[in-house]
């Protein structure tokens, strides 16, 4: 009997250390991504680019509804599909999402811009790896396009919508920025080297 019961809390003390490690673990993979600490995720996009792999993002509607809910309805209906990367920058950004893949086009129509510059108790913050849309000059001018932070740039804080983080595939990023050919100082991709972009899925 004595054997039995010393059996059952041996088993009771290896089922709980392991339930320490895998929190643990836990805890470590979140502080390797570098979420901000108000981040909320409520959906999770993959972001399918030819040559390179899959990039997932989690986003944030409760930081920024209008911008969440825009780009899920434009993902949801295809719209990103089959277009590219036509601005990057190393150490700033990439940009993508325009149809017109010069960075003037967009979709049928612009949503506010959810950022403090423009009264939205945004948040979130441009580290590496958040996720923003592209705008104009003017404030509630975003449609379609969007970057990703490569490099921290907290300049934009305040002035950007961020809406989400990257939680894998940030290496697909750096290789981006490593290999494409940029024609500027300000990213311009020569069509013909722009990334494309298979696809952007809503996973959940």
């Amino acid at each position: 009997m004595k054997k039995f019961i010393s059996l059952i809390l041996a088993i009771i003390f290896l089922l709980s250390l392991a339930a320490c490690n895998n929190q643990a673990e836990n805890e470590n993979n979140m502080e390797n991504l570098n979420l901000d600490e108000d981040f909320v995720a409520s959906h999770k996009i993959e972001i399918q680019v030819e040559n390179y792999g899959s990039i997932f993002v989690e986003l944030d509607a409760n930081s920024a509804p209008i911008t969440v809910n825009n780009f899920i309805e434009l993902a949801n209906d295809g719209f990103y599909d089959g277009l590219t990367f036509h601005r990057i920058i190393k150490g700033f950004m990439i940009q993508g999402g325009d149809p017109l893949g010069n960075g003037t086009g967009g979709s049928d129509h612009k949503i506010k811009g959810e950022f403090a510059d423009n009264g939205v108790d945004n948040q979130l913050k441009h580290v590496r790896g958040a996720i923003s849309m592209a705008r104009s000059l003017e404030y509630d001018s975003a449609s379609s396009q969007f970057f990703i932070v490569h490099e921290d740039s907290p300049h934009l804080d305040g002035q950007y919508a961020a809406f989400g983080y990257v939680t894998e595939g940030m290496e697909i990023v750096d290789k981006i920025c490593e290999e494409t050919k940029v024609e500027d100082r300000n990213g311009r991709v020569n069509p013909k080297n722009q990334p494309f972009i298979k696809s952007i899925k809503v996973i959940e």
